[in-house]
């Protein structure tokens, strides 16, 4: 029964330290995730890394990104594709350039700042996605092109990777044009069922004589694009993103958003943002902390301006311009998944292993308060 403790107080933490953080002007999701710091290994160590633990993380964030698309304007998201390739091509071209330069200046190999240069060049949305949702800024045009620019990213950033990871690893040979093709049939397949097989799918199952008929349909759905996303390469998240926009456009749209906030909110999401906080340790870092500093400063800068630049490029104002840069800095669960391939194929040494998790801790902990500075406010949070 000790899971069932640890869940009851991820929980209650992540709602008050949620509630504090709203009542210091913050949003919401910035206290949960310094929450996970503090009952975390790295200060009272209440609440470890685990295998149940994880499971639940990863159904949180492709709840909260199954969320995000849902509620996410197509239409908004068609006008935009030029400005999310623009944003999404500076939010790489930038943070690969610093994340080499700052890798050879400490002495890393060519190979191993390459590595550095595809991490830092990743971008997680789920942070930016609960600030957006928090500030009633989902919607709007820097936040579909946000969104737009994370799922283009995603794929450049994990085919880069797994090219530079064959070459220089240890990982085995891997045929480029199998991966560019997995890529593709991916997104055949994913925006044909979304056209053709969702809408039967979400009709039929949603007239079974059982018990919440329609919203058990859209898990299957949410669940089966993702395992799917995952098999062709892509990340979960991405392919649970794709399954909610499918769904958003049924008329069962409304039905299954209030239904499955609930279930995603009260349980899963907080341990989500609580598990991120698990992953920072401060144990032997005194040594790197120059390491730390500037690959923190160069991560967050070259993130912002390189992807402030593709938007302004594209029409959008300085000051949204700067938001949606901001929106882009969070490396979140995709780079530590990144971190810990690159530790296994010895692209990463293990003795800045620690320092790049505290490096992306960094990016993930400044984006909700640097968005809710750029982005006005316009309701209150959840």
């Amino acid at each position: 029964m000790e899971f069932i403790l640890t869940l009851m107080l991820i929980i209650a933490v992540s709602k008050i330290a949620g509630a504090l953080s709203v009542k210091a002007g913050q949003p919401a999701v910035l206290g949960k995730l310094l929450a996970g710091i503090v009952v975390g290994p790295a200060l009272l160590g209440w609440v470890n890394n685990s295998d149940w633990l994880a499971h639940f993380s990863e159904i949180g964030v492709l709840l909260l990104m199954f969320i995000a698309g849902l509620e996410t304007d197509l239409e908004q998201l068609r006008k935009d594709w030029k400005a999310s390739f623009s944003v999404a091509l500076g939010g790489i071209i930038l943070p690969f350039a610093g994340g080499y330069g700052a890798a050879v200046l400490f002495g890393l190999s060519s190979a191993q700042a390459i590595f550095l240069g595809l991490l830092l060049s990743a971008t997680s949305v789920s942070i930016s996605v609960q600030t957006l949702k928090e500030m009633n800024k989902l919607s709007s045009r820097e936040g579909t092109t946000i969104l737009g620019a994370a799922v283009v990213d995603d794929v450049v950033v994990v085919v880069l990777l797994a090219v530079v990871m064959s070459l220089l690893g240890s990982g085995g040979d891997v045929s480029i044009p199998l991966l560019l093709g997995k890529k593709v049939l991916f997104f055949a397949v994913i925006i044909a069922a979304s056209w053709w097989l969702v809408p039967i799918v979400m009709k039929r199952l949603a007239r079974f004589p059982v018990t919440e008929a329609a919203i058990s349909a859209a898990l299957v759905i949410c669940f089966g694009f993702a395992y799917f996303a995952d098999a062709m390469g892509v990340a979960g998240i991405i392919g649970a993103f794709a399954a909610g926009i499918a769904i958003g456009q049924t008329p069962l749209r409304h039905t299954v958003e209030t239904k499955i906030e609930p279930i995603a909110y009260s349980l899963f999401v907080p341990v989500f943002f609580i598990s991120i906080g698990l992953n920072v340790t401060f144990a032997g870092i005194g040594e790197q902390i120059g390491f730390i500093a500037l690959l923190s400063v160069v991560a967050i800068l070259t993130k912002l301006f390189g992807a402030a630049a593709g938007a302004r490029l594209t029409g959008f104002n300085m000051r949204s311009s700067i938001g949606i840069g901001a929106g882009m800095i969070s490396r979140g669960e995709v780079a530590l998944i990144i971190a810990a391939s690159g530790l296994q194929s010895a692209l990463l040494p293990q003795a800045y292993f620690t320092p790049v998790v505290l490096v992306i801790m960094v990016t993930t902990l400044v984006t909700p308060p640097l968005m809710k500075q750029l982005f006005k406010r316009e309701q209150p949070a959840n």
